[in-house]
């Protein structure tokens, strides 16, 4: 065996949406670009907000060969500052420079995180539907992955929480807006989280840290807002990204934000940049950080989601597809009306691509994303109706 038997049994876990991806080039050469609506990948389809051109514009011509230079593992100060004042905005608490980590997007951030906390055989919980890496993420630091059922309309389930924890829990990882359902965690659900959390930690003598993935935070719909997990909850930890709020997603550029009140807030800072360079990320990427010290507050066109939003919920209305609409992100997690790997077939021989429910641990349900063309949305809605035609036929057999 070339390969070790984890990295094997990885390749089947993560094999949905690399296989549709592999599916869709294959589609695309056969049948022409134009021909094949490939909703698999959220991938930003957004140009960057014009900040960011006039920032590498203005680098350009003052180029500065001394750019590309290593700096301290946790990033540039002046970096940092602009960071930490972002966060205090977004999270209504005052956080300093110190309490901030640069970072190869929120991937790298976790990885960090999860390498700094996590000890062999601590579990990590997280809601499902969920990321399908962070089983991995998890588990490359040791650590025991544990996805817990949301309620029906993918809200946490207290209940179902509560009942998960173990002496040997260190961590709950939320995200929100999630993917694949684009749901968005209340301030209501939030603050009873944290009262768990908080009594948890004493029942047990430990500290449970509670991690927030916040990819997708400023891509919010319909006047919605993230509420801040720093309100509730000091021992909290912020994985953030800049690769779809700034369309920057190749670049891997984000940040940590600690609470200013963590425990142990000394060994954890020291324990997120020493894992920052140890974990081979050294330091994020110098021209990125510079890029986003610029415009850090700036943003894609949420409205043009939003709208691609609204075609795609149309388009399942019509064909008669329950679902729950997305508040936030790139993705829909319909019901599927027959196996949702089956239907994912079906609907691949109307040259719709989609991803089966089962890889983001919730089967029956399929992910969708909306990060292409209104017009391509537009063209696939008769294909899509005539495949959940065909599926709910089937459905009756």
């Amino acid at each position: 065996m070339g390969i070790s038997a984890q990295i094997l049994n990885y390749l089947e876990k993560s094999s949905w949406i690399r296989k549709m991806f592999e599916e869709g080039l294959k589609l695309k050469k056969q049948y022409g670009e134009d021909k094949v609506f490939d909703l698999s990948l959220g991938n930003p389809d957004l140009p960057p907000p014009p900040e960011v051109k006039n920032t590498l514009e203005e680098m350009v011509k003052n180029y500065n060969p001394f750019f590309h230079r290593y700096m301290p593992n946790a990033g540039f100060s002046f970096v940092r500052e602009i960071m930490a004042e972002k966060i205090s905005k977004e999270q209504n608490i005052k956080v300093s420079s110190e309490e901030i980590v640069m970072t190869c997007g929120a991937a790298g951030g976790l990885n960090v995180i999860f390498k700094t906390l996590l000890n062999p055989g601590e579990e990590v919980i997280f809601p499902s539907p969920f990321f399908v890496e962070y089983f991995f993420y998890t588990e490359n630091h040791q650590g025991i992955p544990k996805p817990v059922q949301t309620k029906e309309d993918f809200s946490l389930d207290l209940e179902k929480l509560e009942a998960s924890i173990t002496s040997k829990t260190k961590i709950v990882l939320i995200n929100s807006p999630n993917n694949p359902t684009g749901q968005i965690y209340s301030e209501k659900e939030l603050k009873a989280l944290s009262d768990l959390l908080s009594q948890k930690s004493k029942e047990l003598g430990k500290s449970i840290y509670l991690v927030s993935d916040e990819p997708y935070r400023n891509l919010v719909f319909d006047n919605y807002t993230v509420p801040s997990i720093f309100k509730f909850y000091s021992n909290s930890i912020i994985a953030y990204s800049f690769s779809k709020e700034l369309s920057l997603a190749g670049e891997r550029i984000g940040f940590i934000a600690i609470h200013p009140e963590i425990e142990f807030k000394k060994e954890i800072l020291e324990g997120l940049i020493l894992c920052n360079r140890i974990l081979g990320f050294v330091n994020a990427p110098a021209l990125a950080q510079r890029i986003v010290a610029n415009c850090a507050f700036a943003k894609v066109d949420v409205a043009t989601y939003q709208k691609k939003r609204d075609i795609l919920c149309r388009i399942l209305k019509k064909a008669g597809i329950s679902f729950i609409k997305p508040k936030g992100g790139f993705f829909i997690f319909p019901k599927s009306p027959i196996d949702d790997v089956k239907f994912c077939e079906i609907l691949k021989e109307e040259l719709i691509l989609a991803v089966p429910g089962k890889g983001f641990g919730t089967p029956n349900h399929i992910r969708l994303s909306f990060c292409v063309s209104e017009d391509i949305l537009e063209k696939m809605e008769p294909n899509f109706i005539k495949a959940c035609e065909k599926a709910f036929r089937i459905a009756k057999i």
